[in-house]
């Protein structure tokens, strides 16, 4: 797989696929049995999560994974704090951040009294105050009704374009996934079958077999 700078690449698969899993061994979460990870050219495979951050790639979580105790405001702070940002500096992005995404009002609240969508929303923007270079996003979108998706993809656009990131998609929600990305790759099973276009990906024979599942049984899209 390669992400590249300024690009949304959409990650899908069936149930089982390897999507997570393969989030996991590029942000040093698990130990890669095969294969090297480069982020810029340096070879990355093995470093501890904290270092791959520090390095300039980010991601969010397929569940929601905030401090719950602590402020809206704190969670993103601990964002830039953690990649060696001056706690003035971490402050600054924090306010920044929160305003963008229009939660400067609940800045001040703790993050496990926030509505679902918001706590979604204060992890992100918890990852985007690292600055990353690159930024791998684990279904943003679960549990969103459809207003509150499609507020999403316009930030993830805006992100993309303001901070010239690359950003990679797992997400299950295939109107999220159509709507969002330039490039779709699709595991099936832990192997590529298909790179492409929505377009292309959409009328690829391969793809369409792994999601009715007409070789090895039904399996239900994520």
């Amino acid at each position: 797989m390669q992400l590249r700078s300024g690009e949304i690449l959409g990650l899908i698969g069936p149930n089982g696929a390897g999507k997570t899993t393969l989030v996991n061994a590029l942000t040093g979460f698990q130990k890669p049995t095969e294969g090297r990870v480069f982020l810029d050219d340096v070879d990355i495979t093995g470093w501890a999560p904290h270092r791959i951050g520090r390095r300039g790639l980010g991601r969010t979580f397929q569940g929601v994974r905030i401090f719950r105790e602590l402020t809206a405001f704190e969670n993103v702070e601990l964002g830039a704090l953690g990649v060696g940002a001056s706690r003035k500096e971490a402050r600054t992005r924090a306010s920044e951040l929160l305003e963008r995404m229009h939660l400067a009002d609940r800045a001040d609240r703790k993050a496990g009294t926030l509505p679902y969508g918001d706590e979604r929303r204060i992890g992100l923007l918890r990852v985007l105050a690292m600055l990353p270079a690159f930024l791998m996003l684990d279904e943003p979108a679960a549990g969103m009704n459809e207003a509150e998706s499609d507020d999403l993809m316009a930030a993830v656009a805006e992100i993309r374009d303001e901070f010239g990131c690359g950003v990679l998609v797992i997400e299950h929600d295939m109107r999220v996934i159509m709507g969002l990305c330039e490039r779709i790759q699709v595991l099936d099973y832990g192997k590529t079958i298909s790179v492409g276009t929505p377009t292309e990906v959409q009328r690829d024979p391969a793809v369409i077999t792994a999601y009715l599942g007409t070789k090895r049984g039904a399996r239900a899209s994520a």
